[in-house]
């Protein structure tokens, strides 16, 4: 049985939550929860934040806690907050503040 839990519209680029999403995807939820509270990254907070989540579903939904893993973890683009900063000669250069989609699938099997 799989649970999921998604975080969406976090301000931080999705590169950089796919880096971290990498470290987890595949290890044990206790694990995974543990390499996240102990990274200094702001993406491994927010991971927890959903893992949590996640194995709050499933405690729900009467998985059995002990033996969940992590399948996918996943940080998809969302939109794109486009503002512009003065440059040089008139010009106006473009800042692209990203956002990103945090997807947890957790199972039992």
């Amino acid at each position: 049985m799989e649970v999921r839990a998604v975080t969406r519209y976090v301000r931080i680029a999705p590169s950089k939550g796919m880096d971290f999403s990498r470290v987890i995807q595949g290890k044990p939820y206790a694990e995974a929860l543990a390499i996240a509270e102990i990274s200094p990254r702001k993406a491994a907070k927010l991971f927890a934040k959903t893992l949590k989540c996640a194995k709050a579903a499933a405690a729900e939904s009467g998985m059995n806690e002990a033996s969940l893993m992590v399948k996918t973890a996943v940080a998809d683009p969302g939109p794109m907050l486009k503002r512009f900063r003065p440059k040089a000669r008139g010009m106006a250069g473009r800042i692209r503040k990203r956002m990103s989609h945090f997807t947890v699938v957790l199972t039992d099997d």
